[in-house]
């Protein structure tokens, strides 16, 4: 994936003045935080539109950055963003950072324009309607590059889930309501496309696995994992076993082109495990996952996990709010799962182990047991409303456990969320969010935004600032703009 980088002018200054303007773009585009594909200087309705849908029916554009770095006539870009259909940065930037006062002439004035030509660019953006982000600044400011490198991680996520293939074992756990969902509505609003498989196709791609490949799988654990020593000796079987429905899920996946998919423990065929340790395992490869059927949230994990991958730090996992700690003072909440949480959150080296488990009606798991490394995160989650989806985040901290677990033996976090636990979990309540989320220390509230933008999806963030009665204002106002928005 690349980006494009346009530079907006006019022919009123005639051929020196913009060979400056591409000579000062050029340098402009190489203090962009990210390598970018420039463009050469756009001067005209038909050539600004014509670029933009070159970008259209180019796979490889995730968006476009645009800077006007002169006036330039806001009427030539009607055609060419009306027909712009990749997201969009417009960068308020100039080419110096000090004036040099002492020089200042009217050839500098007429060369270094974009206090005014981004004016007069936005005012048609907002004319228009045009979807897009605003960042202020000069580009060698680290800020601005964390807020371009926000944009670009949301449009990777877009361009991961217009394409995305998701595969469904089985349907969803019965008499569930938010692990439901327009289907329809996914593919026309994210692009997404959700099928259903039997598991009993999955369950024949793991028993064709080759033993050959199961042992060197289960080398691959034991150099990687603390793997308890039963699963290396009288228990060895439920670890190859393990491995098999990982080569066999893996290679199902493959196949089929498929970035997410989902199971559910009430429909397992042919399976002699519950998927814990695969899941776990392939989640911390970049795929989405939901358990329950929930195709939900394993498309915006694998939407999200696509869009750590710029150098963000931390890892990105399916979770699943259980229970709190109501000690006054020092409120957490406690998330897990039964098997699947992905270890790219972890703290130390997983260990690997197997327990008995009594939902599923099947012999004993194999997964991943570890506490979540502390810091800063966000907890998102997206429902279908009815008439539209929405995404609901929290801003958390992810702590240490207060004391030891020894006898919850899974992958767990453990976190603080912001501004306290009663008004999260009010707010979250009255959003009407789901139970299942992803919970990220990768991806952060700018992503999240930039991304709702890019989809136009709505988003509410609950954060350090968040009141309760006027988060329930927030979403009475949303309720009104997204219907009006929709049209009659």
């Amino acid at each position: 994936m690349n980006i494009w980088f346009l530079t907006g002018s006019q022919g009123l200054y005639g051929e020196d003045t913009l060979r400056q303007v591409a000579e000062q773009s050029q340098r402009i585009a190489e203090q962009l935080p990210m390598p970018v594909e420039w463009k050469p200087v756009l001067t005209d309705a038909a050539a600004i539109r014509r670029i933009m849908l070159e970008a259209n029916a180019d796979d490889s554009c995730a968006g476009v950055i645009a800077w006007m770095h002169t006036f330039s006539p806001a009427k030539m870009w009607i055609a060419g963003l009306d027909a712009l259909r990749k997201p969009l940065l417009h960068l308020h930037t100039q080419a110096n950072v000090e004036l040099p006062w002492a020089t200042i002439d009217m050839d500098f004035m007429n060369l270094n324009q974009a206090a005014h030509g981004d004016r007069e660019f936005g005012h048609i953006q907002t004319r228009l309607g045009v979807p897009r982000k605003t960042v202020a600044g000069h580009v060698s400011d680290p800020a601005v590059g964390e807020r371009i490198l926000a944009w670009l991680r949301a449009a990777k996520g877009l361009a991961e889930v217009r394409t995305l293939k998701l595969a469904r074992f089985g349907d969803n756990m019965r008499d569930v309501a938010v692990t439901e969902g327009d289907k329809v509505e996914a593919q026309l609003r994210f692009g997404v496309s959700v099928n259903t498989y039997g598991v009993n196709d999955l369950v024949e791609a793991v028993d064709a696995a080759s033993d050959a490949d199961v042992t060197a799988l289960v080398k691959e654990y034991a150099e990687q994992y603390e793997v308890a020593p039963e699963l290396l000796g009288e228990r060895n079987e439920s670890l190859r076993y393990a491995a098999r429905i990982e080569l066999g899920l893996r290679g199902f996946l493959e196949a089929g082109g498929f970035k997410a998919f989902t199971t559910n423990f009430e429909d397992l065929g042919g399976l002699r495990q519950l998927p814990g340790l695969a899941v776990q395992r392939l989640m911390a490869d970049g795929y989405g996952f939901g358990g329950e059927g929930d195709w939900k949230t394993s498309v915006l994990l694998r939407t999200l996990k696509a869009m750590s991958d710029h150098g963000a730090p931390g890892g990105t996992s399916f979770m699943e709010d259980y229970t709190y700690d109501l000690t006054p003072g020092n409120e957490l909440i406690l998330g897990a799962h039964m098997l699947e949480v992905c270890p790219s959150i972890a703290a130390g080296t997983p260990s690997c182990e197997i327990h008995p488990l009594g939902i599923g009606n099947r012999e004993d798991p194999v997964r991943l047991v570890f506490d979540a490394e502390p810091g800063p995160g966000i907890v998102v989650g997206l429902a279908d409303m009815g008439d539209r989806f929405r995404l609901v985040a929290n801003e958390i901290d992810v702590v240490a456990p207060p004391q030891p677990l020894p006898k919850l033996p899974v992958a767990r976090a453990v976190w603080q969320p912001r501004p306290n636990l009663r008004t999260s979990t009010e707010s979250w309540l009255t959003a009407g969010a789901p139970h299942h989320t992803v919970l990220s220390k990768a991806v952060g509230r700018e992503e999240l935004v930039d991304l709702a933008e890019m989809l136009g999806v709505e988003l509410v963030v609950i954060d350090a600032d968040t009141t309760t009665e006027r988060f329930a204002k927030e979403l009475r106002w949303n309720q009104a703009y997204y219907r009006l928005a929709q049209g009659f």
